[in-house]
């Protein structure tokens, strides 16, 4: 009896995940642990390995599905077992012999890429390849009259219905409809989750940085020679954990189920990455046994792997607090959402020169914009104003970041 394998459990909470790539088709061998697919969850890409030895008898599920922990992805035939098996728990429908029918009768076409009601999955034929580019532009594959044989659809059948729906108006204009997938759809998720759970209050600051940006300037030649790109991040990462230290309210997650506020005694800070398919958020572990040039090391490190898509799950969680950098795309102040369950995140802005009073004359500086968002069922204004004061105290006089680092 072939073997059905499911979606195993992949830890911390994850329910589903979207196939990104099949890495074997049907009627490959393959050897126990090799991986067979990548799956995408809300955290991380997940290589998934096989848990048997055998022959691929059938792939239930296609690239670009939606998968939840207990499904069929497969079938794996052991060896002396038959490679053709009956689908069980599966998407795609059995094809079974024509029967006899009257004359008056128009025989039905047979479906074998079902999931469709039954009226629908018998009147379209596609192969798993024609249905994932329907998929992957937008075009429901039900709608498309195939010009293959049987009325069976092709790639070009696909490929024109994609065109003809980019010129459909609606009634304000032309409009488009593009399937929530990948990261874009974890975004989605977990951001609504946290708008619709937390009580979100945002704070606004200014620090003037100009004595950390001549020192960051001083020391950026030199680190360059040693591979270490320098940004004011590390400097960002410090100050941030030395005023968490004061308020470890803002150090927290709250359980919603059993109604506690759990304070973290230890900082492991989430930092926002730009990445082509959307925001995501490495972690660095123990940040605050970390020295500047470790931060910015790992920091480095942890983006490339990020744009990339190459991070690891484990890279991706346990956070206690975020920061977020849109400064670098221009932006000034914002409200930036909570990293749910977190409580609080701090935005950076965009530094520019400003006219500043310092000591009692009008000179020019470098201003950074900060922007906290905090969960006010866990703390209050004041609380989070004198944390986000704190933090410009630090960065406008670095020289207490390194007085006070352990």
């Amino acid at each position: 009896m072939p073997f059905n394998f499911v979606l195993p459990d992949l830890g911390e909470g994850i329910t589903e995940g979207e196939i990104r790539k099949w890495l074997v088709k049907e009627g490959d061998t393959v050897e126990e642990h090799q991986t067979v697919l990548e799956i995408e969850t809300d955290k991380a890409i997940v290589e998934v390995p096989s848990p048997k030895k055998g022959t691929v008898a059938r792939i239930n599920k296609e690239e670009g599905d939606i998968v939840k922990v207990g499904e069929v992805l497969m079938a794996i035939s052991e060896e002396g077992e038959a490679a053709e098996v009956k689908p069980a728990e599966t998407k795609f429908a059995e094809v079974k012999p024509a029967e006899a029918k009257p004359a008056e009768e128009k025989p039905k076409s047979v479906s074998v890429v079902g999931e469709l009601p039954e009226e629908e999955a018998e009147a379209v034929l596609a192969t798993p390849a024609v249905r994932a580019l329907a998929r992957e532009l937008g075009v429901k594959i039900e709608s498309i009259r195939g010009s293959g044989p049987a009325g069976s659809i092709r790639t070009e059948d696909v490929k024109a219905a994609s065109e003809k729906s980019k010129k459909v108006e609606d009634k304000y204009g032309p409009s488009q409809r593009i399937p929530l997938r990948g990261l874009r759809r974890t975004i989605a998720k977990n951001l609504g989750l946290s708008q619709k759970t937390t009580v979100f209050v945002t704070g606004m600051e200014e620090a003037d940085i100009t004595d950390l940006w001549e020192l960051r300037e001083k020391e950026k030649k030199a680190l360059q020679d040693k591979g270490i790109h320098l940004t004011f991040l590390p400097f960002i990462m410090k100050a941030v954990i030395h005023a968490l230290a004061e308020h470890p309210m803002l150090n927290a997650s709250i359980d919603d189920e059993r109604e506690e506020i759990i304070l973290k005694k230890y900082f492991t800070l989430g930092v926002a990455v730009d990445t082509p398919d959307g925001l995501m958020v490495p972690v660095i572990k123990d940040a605050g046994k970390k020295t500047i040039l470790e931060l910015a090391g790992e920091l480095q490190e942890l983006g490339v792997k990020a744009r990339e898509r190459k991070i690891k799950l484990e890279e991706m969680k346990g956070s206690t607090f975020t920061i977020t950098n849109y400064g670098h795309f221009g932006g000034t102040f914002a409200t930036p959402i909570i990293n749910y369950p977190e409580v609080a995140i701090l935005g950076t802005g965009k530094i520019s020169e400003k006219p500043w009073v310092k000591s009692g004359q009008i000179v020019i500086r470098k201003i950074l914009p900060l922007s906290l968002t905090f969960d006010h069922r866990v703390t209050d204004g004041v609380d989070a104003s004198q944390f986000l004061t704190k933090v410009v105290s630090y960065l406008e006089d670095p020289a207490l970041i390194f007085i006070e680092s352990a």
